[in-house]
């Protein structure tokens, strides 16, 4: 029995040991299994997931998100914002004094090539005929005083004459001027105070002019320069527009600018100064439409472009002898190159 008992014990364990190895194996081929399965699983999911609409729309919409959330990327080319614009170069250096002197003294050379002939268009044969046609030139052109001052000189040659005219008679002569009241009054008052404090005379000195009646620098500058060989800068409506136009200046006012341009040049230059600078603010340098394509001192001028730049168009608007048409004076110097201004009512 005890034999039985033991060999049935044997086999008992035989029975249980190869029921658990049977397990352990089973249980070894399952992970084995599961192990292989994960692994084809892991194969084939992308390659489902690329081919199906599903993955298609997936990579769309994280496309859409990743374009939702960087905001600050561009636009496709079409589109796109305007791209900003280049960032401004540095502004040029401003221009030195010495910079500014040898320009504007370039410029005054150049001027005195164009206008070799250029003077004071005015008509006069003494002092006391350029100082009236001088105070006749405000608010009008030196071709209208030109036309009508022939008349006036005739009846009043001297300043006792004037100071002892009919103003009515005198108003009538200068009406072509425009302002024939105010000019009247202006004229026989300036002959008086020459009558009764200079006898008869002109005065050559800038103080003594400044106290007639209607007189200013200006006008003083126009006597002394041209009747007494003083020298002077004329600073009319041109001369001011010009030399701020070429960044000489930046003052409007008459005084001062005579002050910062007068710096720039020797006195001896200031009075032909003048008169090339208005030349060619008559001639060629327009207020409203210069001819910057005839211009011949275009490559010295910081305003070039602001007029006509093509130089036919630009020929076109050239005035007077430049533009071959009658200068201002009736009786022009022998080596103006233009010809005379028509008298009155020959236009």
């Amino acid at each position: 029995m005890k034999g039985t008992a033991a060999g049935n014990g044997t086999v008992a364990a035989k029975k249980t040991a190869d029921v658990k190895g049977t397990a352990a194996g089973n249980g070894t081929v399952a992970a084995k299994k599961a192990t292989v399965e994960k692994k084809t699983a892991a194969v084939k999911a992308p390659v489902v997931a690329k081919g199906t609409v599903a993955a298609k729309g997936a990579a769309a919409a994280k496309k859409a998100a990743a374009k939702k959330a960087a905001p600050g990327k561009s636009a496709p080319a079409s589109t796109a914002a305007p791209a900003k614009s280049a960032p401004a170069t540095k502004a040029a250096k401003p221009e030195s004094r010495t910079a500014l002197v040898r320009r504007a003294r370039r410029i005054n050379r150049e001027l005195a090539d164009v206008y070799p002939y250029a003077h004071p268009e005015l008509d006069f044969e003494n002092p006391f005929q350029l100082l009236l046609a001088t105070v006749l030139s405000a608010q009008t052109t030196d071709l209208r005083v030109n036309q009508t001052t022939p008349a006036l000189f005739a009846k009043y040659p001297t300043p006792e004459d004037l100071a002892a005219a009919n103003p009515e008679e005198v108003e009538e002569l200068i009406r072509p001027t425009g302002f024939f009241r105010a000019k009247t009054k202006s004229i026989m008052g300036i002959a008086t105070a020459l009558r009764d404090e200079f006898g008869g005379e002109v005065p050559g000195r800038l103080e003594d002019l400044v106290k007639l009646p209607g007189v200013g620098r200006k006008t003083a500058f126009v006597v002394l320069g041209n009747a007494f060989g003083v020298p002077g800068l004329t600073v009319d409506t041109h001369f001011g527009r010009l030399v701020r136009r070429w960044k000489w200046t930046d003052e409007t006012d008459p005084d001062k600018v005579e002050a910062a341009v007068g710096a720039l040049f020797p006195k001896s230059e200031w009075t032909m100064l003048s008169h090339r600078v208005i030349f060619h603010g008559r001639r060629i340098c327009h207020s409203r439409r210069p001819a910057c394509g005839a211009c011949p001192i275009a490559p010295l001028c910081p305003a070039y472009g602001e007029g006509e730049t093509d130089p036919e168009k630009a020929k076109k608007l050239l005035k007077y002898e430049k533009g071959g048409m009658p200068g201002q004076r009736l009786k022009p110097p022998p080596d103006y190159p233009g010809r005379p201004a028509p008298p009155l009512g020959a236009e």
